[in-house]
């Protein structure tokens, strides 16, 4: 339990090292599916969300380019394959803080806000997904209008 605790804590502080493989109860799998999800929610894919995308996941979780991609691709295919978002959800829940949980919630929200715009499937997802990861509606919105600051626009999805 110890060992799982010191590894969880040396990944998170970039100190781990990252499996040729990422298994299904990698926190990480389940973290970047849920980005996925976010990315593709409205069925358009668009090179800044893809982009915004993958430099996440390489920045956040300090991976090689391989990794990223070998991560994602996993991600792609758990997040094609899931009947909804508990399984994500759940297992992020078991493996990490509170702080670590409100981490994904804001990256969700820079995937969303990379093409410019909020849609309304992508707001109710972001708002599942926050619940879900019992991250309160004070600092889900809180982290909303974070992002689109840097993103140049209001919290509402229209121009700052």
């Amino acid at each position: 339990m110890l060992d799982a605790l010191k590894q969880l804590i040396s990944e998170l502080t970039e100190g781990g090292k990252h499996p040729d493989r990422f298994a299904e109860d990698d926190y990480r799998l389940s973290a970047v599916a849920l980005l996925v999800h976010a990315a593709t929610i409205d069925a358009a894919l668009s090179d800044p969300e893809r982009e915004k995308l993958n430099a996440l996941v390489k920045e956040r979780f300090k991976l090689t380019d391989d990794e990223t991609e070998r991560l994602l691709e996993a991600a792609y295919d758990a997040e094609r394959n899931a009947v909804d978002l508990y399984a994500f959800t759940s297992h992020i829940n078991r493996a990490m803080d509170d702080v670590a949980r409100g981490r994904v919630i804001e990256m969700m929200w820079e995937v969303v806000y990379a093409d410019g715009r909020v849609g309304e499937f992508e707001d109710n997802l972001l708002w599942r997904a926050a619940d879900l990861l019992n991250v309160p509606a004070r600092e889900r919105i809180e982290l909303r209008q974070r992002v689109a600051g840097r993103h140049g626009v209001s919290g509402n999805g229209g121009p700052a």
